[in-house]
């Protein structure tokens, strides 16, 4: 023995095998170790009585992370108390092992041994555990057991409770324990606050915040990440601003983790310069770093500088986790980029985060938005856990691509499961109704179905059923819905109804919607548009060139009609009546030899919107070149014969092209998706998914 105790940091500190071992658990000497366990063996004092110095070897070989030798010496013994089962367990959590760990505890009740009684590091490990794989009911039924034994008053018992209730969204049962068990630490804080903000209990976390300032709790990085988290889930920039100036002039260390936090905020506050200043002015940057600034910049709708930023990232060579990989998709949906989400989606598998469901559900979004539904159908198929948001996302995207019977189904679907839906879940399947004009179905969902589950309707919900009644044709009961109902109605609605006025050809009822809306926002360019529109269809001239001199009195511009696809990863923009494009010759005399076939099928040119007072001819030639019209023209020639083609337009698309695109899809037999500012426009063989609207 002499010659193991010959080091003299160790001969000073150890007296005997047990404060040895002791010493190699917290220095994780395991080599050295394992040689006290031979000489246990051999002089045997090990698994006999000896239940202290077998305690000491389950402990060295948890902390040491060596779980089978530990549950091999444990297994052996012929006597335990209570430590030797807390040894264990701390072990198998510190691993993640949670699920053992409570597998390990009811054979540790089941025992009914005075010497195993549990104490309160054993509740401390369990509690953690329940918290970590969401077992309510048991962390319950220890939290009974706790309060009779009086171990709740233990500081980690009760924080572990605490941490327990707040991340399985028990705010109530929260609340209980930080009231009624005395003693609140900053960690007891830390992780109501943290429980309260992750589950969005936003009004009980700013109570949590303003007790602590109260009560002069003293913070550290976790509370500082916790309330900046508050701060970015609220949107409000004062109490970021006020909370980062208490950080400069506390002792706090500006880490990675701690400054991430803040870029966060500033991004969700749409600060993105602020982000950038703390981004730019960190020495070392993580992946967590890297990640929220690319969401800053998505959330700001800066997609493309986000993608930049990856580049920059990828340049460092910092490995993306499962979260940029969401960012990133999101951001690739925004800019429609099919290709670049091609590329991302390959990435991510190879990077091995096919299986994560934010991975998965940023895939169906970015398939959604791209254009490809079928794709985005097929990664939710395939994926092997589903929550919320990845129902919702393709709920909502069959509902943004017209395909209303599929949303509905798949609403219906998921009543069936545990997933409960929620304020998105009901805004997708309230559009879906409207494109199929069940009106009674829709006011079913928002006043019975939405109060069963316990949502309250918003605005946007309100909005839908707008969309549902003007789409049926009902523009008085829309109108009298709007009137009747004590919302603060904004923009987006009344032009929805505005917008239907339009396509319904309710001159009257358009005009004092439009003199509404322009009270709200007079500067609304799309208002001016469809009134003037609206004039047109009427042949109410005058009322045209009344609103165009308003315009220019404003100075309110019409935004150019645009309209951009990718072809081969390079993006092609084209602008209405544009002769600048190099290959124009070509595009228009593709035109032509498209409006020959399709006037042969019966296709007559909608010049009701264009200027009276010009020829029928140059009436035509102005809407034949409206931007999406050139764009399907490059399209048919640059791609394959059978390839599907995706247009993105900035503007609403116009009936005219509605028109020559469901007979050019026929003649051509190809898929044509249009994706405009309000939807998709799925264009194949003649029809539409959206015919029901037009």
């Amino acid at each position: 023995m002499s010659v193991l105790t010959q080091p003299r940091h160790v001969s000073v500190l150890v007296q005997d095998t047990v404060k040895l071992l002791r010493y190699l658990a917290q220095t994780k000497n395991l080599k050295l170790g394992k040689v006290i366990h031979a000489r246990l063996i051999v002089s045997d004092q090990v698994y006999g009585d000896n239940v202290h110095e077998t305690n000491s070897l389950v402990n060295l070989y948890s902390k040491c992370v060596e779980l089978e030798s530990a549950h091999h010496v444990f297994d052996k013994m012929n006597i335990r108390n209570v430590a030797s089962w807390s040894a264990l367990m701390a072990g198998l959590f510190q691993k993640g092992f949670a699920f053992e760990v409570l597998r390990l505890f009811k054979s540790m009740v089941s025992e009914d041994d005075d010497l195993c009684q549990p104490n309160e590091y054993i509740f401390a490990t369990v509690l953690s555990s329940c918290s970590n794989v969401g077992y309510l009911l048991l962390g319950r039924q220890c939290h009974g057991y706790v309060l009779k034994s009086g171990l709740v008053f233990h500081q980690y018992v009760k924080n572990a409770l605490v941490r327990l209730y707040s991340m399985l969204s028990d705010v109530v049962g929260a609340m209980e324990v930080l009231v009624s068990v005395p003693g609140s630490d900053t960690c007891t804080y830390n992780l109501i606050l943290t429980g309260l903000v992750e589950n969005g209990y936003l009004d009980e976390a700013s109570n949590i915040l303003r007790r602590m300032l109260a009560e002069h709790v003293m913070w550290n990085k976790a509370t500082y990440i916790s309330v900046f988290g508050l701060c970015a889930r609220l949107k409000d920039l004062s109490l970021g601003h006020q909370v980062h100036n208490q950080l400069l002039m506390s002792d706090v260390e500006f880490d990675v983790f701690v400054c991430s936090a803040i870029i966060n905020m500033y991004g969700k506050c749409k600060q993105i310069s602020c982000a950038r200043k703390v981004f730019d002015r960190l020495e070392t940057r993580n992946v967590v770093a890297w990640t929220a600034m690319l969401a800053a910049y998505s959330l700001h709708g800066s997609f493309e500088e986000s993608l930049k930023v990856f580049l920059d990232m990828q340049r460092e060579d910092i490995v993306p986790n499962e979260s940029t990989f969401s960012v990133l998709l999101n951001a690739s949906a925004g800019l429609s980029s099919l290709g670049y989400g091609y590329s991302l989606h390959a990435l991510a598998e190879k990077r091995g985060f096919k299986g994560h469901t934010n991975v998965g559900n940023g895939l169906i979004n970015m398939y959604s938005k791209t254009g490809d539904i079928e794709a985005a159908k097929k990664m939710f198929v395939g994926m092997t856990y589903r929550d919320t948001v990845s129902w919702n996302t393709m709920i909502c995207g069959y509902s943004y691509h017209g395909l209303g019977n599929k949303s509905l189904a798949l609403f219906e679907e998921m009543l069936k499961t545990d997933e409960n839906p929620n304020h998105v879940t009901f805004v997708g399947v309230l559009t879906a109704c409207g494109h199929l004009g069940k009106v009674e179905e829709g006011f079913y969902y928002l006043k019975q179905l939405m109060k069963q589950k316990g949502i309250e309707p918003g605005l946007e919900h309100y909005t839908c059923m707008i969309g549902l009644l003007s789409k049926a044709g009902r523009l008085n009961e829309a109108a009298n819905f709007m009137l009747s109902t004590p919302i603060n109605w904004d923009v987006i609605a009344w032009r929805t109804l505005l917008s239907a006025c339009y396509t319904h050809r309710n001159h009257t009822l358009g005009t004092q919607v439009a003199e509404i809306i322009m009270g709200l926002d007079p500067d609304d360019v799309g208002t001016y548009t469809l009134l003037s529109n609206m004039h047109a269809k009427a042949n109410k001239w005058g009322g045209v060139t009344k609103i165009r001199e308003l315009m220019k009195k404003r100075n309110i511009k019409k935004e150019p009609g645009l309209s951009w696809l990718e072809i081969k990863n390079q993006t092609h923009v084209f602008v209405s009546d544009d002769n600048g494009h190099p290959e124009f010759v070509q595009i228009h005399g593709k035109l032509k030899e498209l409006f020959a076939k399709i006037k042969a099928l019966g296709y007559m040119p909608d010049t009701a919107n264009v200027l009276h007072d010009v020829e029928d001819e140059q009436k035509e030639d102005h809407i034949g070149y409206h931007s999406e019209k050139l764009a399907v023209a490059y399209a048919l020639l640059k791609t394959h014969e059978k390839a599907p083609i995706c247009i993105i337009k900035n503007l609403r698309i116009c009936d005219d092209c509605h028109s020559a695109m469901k007979l050019i899809s026929k003649v051509t037999k190809r898929l044509i998706n249009v994706r405009d500012v309000n939807r998709f426009h799925r264009f194949q063989d003649g029809s539409c998914s959206c015919a029901d609207y037009w």
